[in-house]
């Protein structure tokens, strides 16, 4: 791989998180006010006419439909649409920087994972890395100083969902085209969440749709740059670059909200990426 392209890739996941980040921002200031499937519906509203826009223009939206495994497909955009769901309605409880901080474990949950679920061979030296940064998510939840914050638990849950997604996105994507999977995860997913949607609608304010649409443009702009990102360069040399998102939400979350980690918080945030960056560079190792 040449190493432009690498840089590139790199650069192009950076921005990424960048929109990320500003798109969990948003969402936070929205969720203390509309439900979540609300948000998460308009959402995947705008992600689904992306969806079939970039599907069409590659392959074909139907060549993009016909899937080798159109249940498992169907089963993944439902477990993510629940996760963002899920995610929503936590992050307008917890502060931005420590939604993120608990949520960044998702990647040592994936390489647990992939020996049950792929079969796949994760030596000694990477389950060392997973079990230190379990650790470091123990202690970023701080179970020892009181009662547990249930919300925080639900974090740990929202990476959970995240990480056996991508499991099974790996999975199906050992037959299925990138541009299926991707029109699966827009159209299911905005499909699914219209199912409560209307049970819990709430007529957004001219302030709120124009949150709505700005969270809804990020997310579009950081899913096409981490798609540039991935036609660049492999995600094996990618993923350490992800967790930038949380050096921008420490900064969006102290800059809108006020919000402010503690060193505890630190110390753990860290052992959680060292360990991230280690996996993610034993995996391009080998």
């Amino acid at each position: 791989m040449h190493s432009d392209n690498a840089l590139r890739g790199i650069t192009w996941v950076i921005v990424s998180t960048i929109f990320f980040a500003l798109q969990d921002a948003f969402t936070k200031q929205l969720s203390v006010s509309l439900p979540a499937w609300q948000i998460v519906s308009i959402r995947f509203f705008f992600f689904a006419v992306f969806a079939l826009i970039y599907a069409w223009r590659s392959i074909g939206i139907r060549a993009a439909f016909n899937s080798t495994k159109q249940i498992l497909q169907n089963i993944l955009g439902i477990i993510i649409v629940s996760e963002i769901a899920l995610f929503s309605f936590t992050i307008g409880y917890l502060g931005l920087a420590e939604m993120h901080a608990i949520f960044a474990c998702f990647p040592l949950i994936i390489t647990a994972l992939s020996v049950p679920f792929l079969g796949e061979n994760v030596g000694w030296r990477r389950w060392l890395a997973v079990a230190a940064g379990f650790i470091g998510t123990v202690i970023i939840l701080k179970p020892g100083t009181g009662v547990l914050d249930p919300y925080s638990l639900l974090a740990l849950v929202c990476a959970f969902g995240l990480a056996i997604y991508s499991i099974l996105t790996r999975k199906v994507s050992r037959t299925d085209s990138f541009e299926t999977s991707l029109l699966y995860f827009g159209v299911v997913s905005f499909v699914f969440s219209l199912l409560f949607t209307p049970f819990v609608w709430q007529t957004p304010t001219h302030e709120q749709w124009k949150i709505l649409i700005i969270l809804s443009f990020c997310g579009l702009v950081g899913h096409f740059a981490l798609i540039k990102a991935l036609q660049l360069a492999p995600a094996v040399i990618l993923q350490p670059f992800n967790y930038f998102v949380l050096v921008w939400a420490m900064i969006l979350g102290y800059w809108l909200f006020g919000e402010l980690l503690d060193a505890v918080n630190l110390v753990g945030i860290a052992i959680v990426v060292c360990s991230g960056v280690f996996i993610a560079r034993r995996e391009y190792r080998l």
